[in-house]
């Protein structure tokens, strides 16, 4: 075996199987066990260090064991280690317990009776390791079978939805450390709660002192009435937010100190303040016409808002 594996393969593969041993058993988290715990540090440090000792000392046995053999002696240990691996007394010992075959000089005491046309049948054993592999196969089934059939443990459904919730949390911080894709093409609007109350968040901390809270209007237009300078519905107030109004009067572009995401959130808050009739609005802004989604609103309306349109100018 020493000769099978050198002693620098020999440490580093034990050193491997407790240090991934400990990893696994150990939970610590988005961490590395000996990142996290510095005792599992040391206790690797020392581990290395014994085993490097252990080789270092057999080695050292080794060599002084040699050097006191006869002529003879080591004539004969040249001779052993010369011997194939496959044709070594380890290797034949352990394909014979694995196996339990008989040598062909002793195939008369596993000859069966039966002749068929001057063919016989040898009564081998099964092989030890199928019959290991057998049983250990029939008890997985019966602690299967008593954990999730008998006990009741957790379902593939349960599985599925709790594995489901992982990935969630994984993708949730992935985004939050993400490239903003989000874009006018992309863009759409949202109704819920919580993106609306993001929206809101951010509409305070920067939109207030030209919009007033209520969205009524300030220094800049009303954000409540159905007039539109650059434009109404969630992808045009989303580019406008982007790219800033109209160049040299209008709003400056936001996409430099809000993310686009937060930006969506942001033209969904304002789109929800259509309607809210807040006191004393600012008069309608000059450039500002009706705006109606062409998308959603019926061919026969068409030319009802063409009328309207002119009165907004």
């Amino acid at each position: 075996m020493k000769k099978l594996f050198p002693s620098y393969v020999r440490v580093l593969l034990l050193f491997a199987i407790v240090f991934v041993a400990l990893e696994y058993f150990i939970d610590s988290g988005e961490l590395p066990a000996f990142i996290k715990f510095p005792m599992v540090s040391l206790f690797l440090a020392i581990f290395l260090f014994l085993l490097i000792a252990i080789e270092v000392v057999v080695s050292a046995m080794d060599k002084v064991t040699y050097h006191l053999l006869s002529e003879e002696q080591k004539n004969q240990l040249a001779v052993a280690e010369s011997v194939p691996f496959t044709e070594s007394k380890f290797y034949q010992g352990l394909v014979q317990k694995l196996t339990r075959t008989k040598d062909i000089e002793e195939e008369n005491d596993v000859m069966l009776e039966h002749d068929y046309d001057g063919i016989k049948e040898l009564d081998n054993v099964l092989p030890p390791w199928w019959v290991g592999l057998f049983w250990a196969g029939i008890i997985f089934a019966i602690v299967y079978m008593v954990r999730f059939h008998v006990i009741g443990d957790y379902t593939q459904d349960e599985e599925f939805l709790t594995e489901m919730a992982e990935k969630d949390k994984e993708v949730e911080a992935y985004l939050k450390t993400a490239p903003d894709q989000m874009d006018m093409d992309k863009v759409v609007l949202l109704t819920d709660a919580g993106a609306l109350a993001e929206g809101k968040k951010i509409y305070d901390a920067n939109c207030i002192a030209c919009h007033r809270p209520d969205g009524g209007g300030a220094i800049g237009p009303n954000l409540t009435d159905e007039y539109w300078i650059l434009g109404g519905g969630v992808k045009n107030v989303f580019n406008t937010l982007m790219e800033g109004g109209r160049p040299g009067k209008g709003m400056i572009p936001w996409k430099d100190q809000i993310k686009p995401t937060d930006l969506q959130k942001l033209a969904s808050y304002v789109l929800s303040l259509q309607g809210s009739n807040p006191k004393e609005p600012k008069p309608t802004e000059p450039d500002a016409k009706i705006w109606v989604d062409e998308a959603v609103t019926p061919a026969a309306d068409a030319p009802v808002a063409d009328a309207m349109a002119p009165m907004a100018e």
